[in-house]
């Protein structure tokens, strides 16, 4: 149910709506850009770079975004499942809302990224739980925080 209501959800008339499934990217530049919707399944996003972009209910599946810049990148509401983010910036990103399962975090940078109400396997929370710091500058909200993050971890 919620890739269908991902994918009926009205988009804003200037966002670009790309479909990279099974695409070879690796090092490609999609910063900057309103990319709302995007579809990028199975897709080599290795240090390709997003910074600031919107990837609002985006869909990135079985995808490896290894060593990529992910900075500021907006993932409200996206499908992010089976995702391996390892060694890759993702300081200040917003996941709201977003679902995360099945996804790899390891050795990223997630200083003032925003977990709130993000569906993310516990093992990679606790994982992100050791270093998580900051608090993210469009939101206001605590890494530590969004992430539910105990005072021991």
């Amino acid at each position: 149910m919620s890739i269908t209501l991902i994918l009926l959800t009205p988009q804003p008339a200037n966002a670009e709506v790309l479909n990279f499934t099974y695409g070879e990217l690796e090092g490609e530049d999609f910063s900057h850009r309103d990319l709302t919707g995007s579809v990028f399944a199975a897709t080599n996003l290795r240090n390709a770079s997003f910074q600031n972009s919107n990837l609002t209910n985006a869909i990135m599946t079985e995808g490896i975004l290894l060593g990529a810049n992910l900075q500021g990148v907006n993932f409200t509401g996206a499908l992010i499942d089976r995702v391996t983010f390892d060694l890759s910036d993702l300081r200040n990103a917003i996941f709201v809302a977003a679902i995360a399962t099945r996804t790899r975090f390891y050795d990223t940078n997630i200083e003032g990224a925003d977990f709130s109400g993000a569906v993310i396997d516990r093992y990679q929370v606790n994982l992100m739980c050791k270093r998580a710091t900051g608090v993210n500058p469009i939101t206001g909200i605590a890494t530590r925080d969004s992430l539910g993050c105990l005072e021991q971890n």
